[in-house]
């Protein structure tokens, strides 16, 4: 390891290792078509402009991250693209506490929420998005109807929390299917009034029963003027510290045992600033993983 070790010194293609890494570029069937396909390759790229330690916490990252490469489905429809994504999580996910899942667009929760390997009634799933995604499925599937398309393979909607949502960027109908299915629904504005911990706590209490959890990062829950490379954001959003802190935070709790961010589209960005978030939310659940049993350590330096 270099004297400034990076966080990809953490990467090891074989052999035990505490965190699987995994990409799976979807890019048909957005509503907003783009390049998210490009996302998983940039943010293993950035990965590499971050060290491993916090100036902050004084303790630098310890651990080993499984890196498995991309599953193949950028040219697939999210119909195709589902078993693939769904073995390659179930694999990562049985050998490892933590998962890694990087989009793609939001139809890679779907598969990757039935890769956890437990039947759908004992999966819990927190989504820290701008957006419902209850579109209709009768069109087909789309990066817009993850969490419909969920429901209607089993998942109740009791197992499901929705944080961050955004004014004008949802419809009535939307919400009214969420009150109706039994959706915990956490607007941002009452996030920022409450704050994370206190969201966290009614969250997870609600879904202590269940026997894994998952969290779907959709970046443009952030302030669009804090991540022009997510089409989705709006202003007004999360903001970027707050959404470092969940990621942290969240990743800390041993029931979670996947996590996706979705909704990059490189081809968007400006100045690598959503690659960079990108970059340091990784960090951020790493950081939360390692919590779990103490994969920090102190440096002995001031």
């Amino acid at each position: 390891m270099s004297n400034w070790p990076r966080i990809t010194d953490l990467f090891v293609t074989e052999g035990a290792a505490d965190v699987a890494l995994l990409g799976a570029p979807m890019n048909r069937g957005a509503v907003t078509s783009g390049h998210y396909d490009q996302a998983p390759s940039v943010i293993r790229q950035t990965l590499g402009r971050f060290s491993t330690y916090d100036v902050e916490t004084g303790q630098e990252l310890s651990l080993r991250i499984r890196d498995f490469g991309d599953v193949d489905v950028a040219a697939l429809s999210l119909e195709d693209g589902f078993e693939p994504v769904r073995d390659a999580v179930q694999a990562a996910t049985g050998e490892h506490d933590l998962t890694i899942l990087l989009g793609g667009h939001n139809g890679a929760t779907r598969p990757a929420a039935h890769g956890l390997g437990v039947p759908l009634d004992q999966v819990g799933l927190i989504t820290l998005d701008a957006h419902f995604d209850l579109r209709e499925t009768d069109a087909g599937l789309l990066n817009g109807n993850p969490i419909r398309a969920l429901l209607e393979d089993g998942l109740p909607g009791r197992n499901i929390c929705q944080i961050g949502l955004a004014p004008y960027a949802n419809t009535a109908a939307m919400h009214r299917t969420a009150k109706e299915e039994g959706i915990g629904v956490f607007t941002i504005s009452e996030v920022k009034r409450r704050g994370l911990s206190d969201i966290f706590s009614d969250v997870f209490a609600r879904l202590s029963h269940l026997e894994a959890i998952m969290i779907d990062f959709d970046i443009d829950v952030i302030d669009r003027a804090q991540c022009p490379g997510a089409p989705g954001a709006r202003p007004g959003g999360t903001p970027v510290d707050m959404f470092f802190e969940a990621a942290r935070m969240l990743a800390s709790n041993s029931k979670v045992r996947l996590v996706d961010l979705t909704e990059f589209d490189p081809s968007l960005d400006v100045a690598d600033i959503t690659a960079l978030t990108a970059g340091r939310w990784a960090c951020e659940v790493l950081a939360g993983f390692a919590t779990r049993s103490s994969m920090m350590k102190s440096d002995a330096h001031p």
